[in-house]
């Protein structure tokens, strides 16, 4: 009964040991590659340099700086959305490096992993 798979044990020539042992270090280079991620900066500014924000590769914001020359009291909404603009950019700008970086593992096949 166990002919019934069709030698699955063997794809190709491959041996099914040696594809576990490629998929257990292609999972141990993403993890590496997650925990380099996590140490990465970027630094985004909107506004011409008014905003500046340093986000790592884990998406967490660590600075936010902001040139006293755009602060206007009569005008917060402005400095509102040079900060969401930067925030959002540095967002984007994260995921893209993640997916970039991932994408060297997977081979495209990013929703399998």
């Amino acid at each position: 009964m166990a002919k019934g798979f069709g030698g699955m044990g063997n794809l190709g020539g491959m041996n099914m040991n040696n594809l576990m042992k490629q998929a257990q270090k292609m999972q141990k280079q993403m993890l590496e590659a997650q925990e380099a991620l996590a140490e990465k900066t970027l630094e985004i500014t909107s506004g011409g340099g008014a905003i500046k924000v340093t986000i790592t590769g884990k998406k967490e914001l660590k600075e936010i700086k902001i040139n006293p020359e755009v602060v206007d009291p009569d005008d917060v909404e402005m400095l509102e959305d040079l900060v969401l603009s930067a925030v959002n950019e540095a967002v984007r700008q994260a995921d893209e490096m993640y997916a970039n970086e991932m994408a060297k593992y997977t081979g495209g096949m990013g929703g399998l992993f």
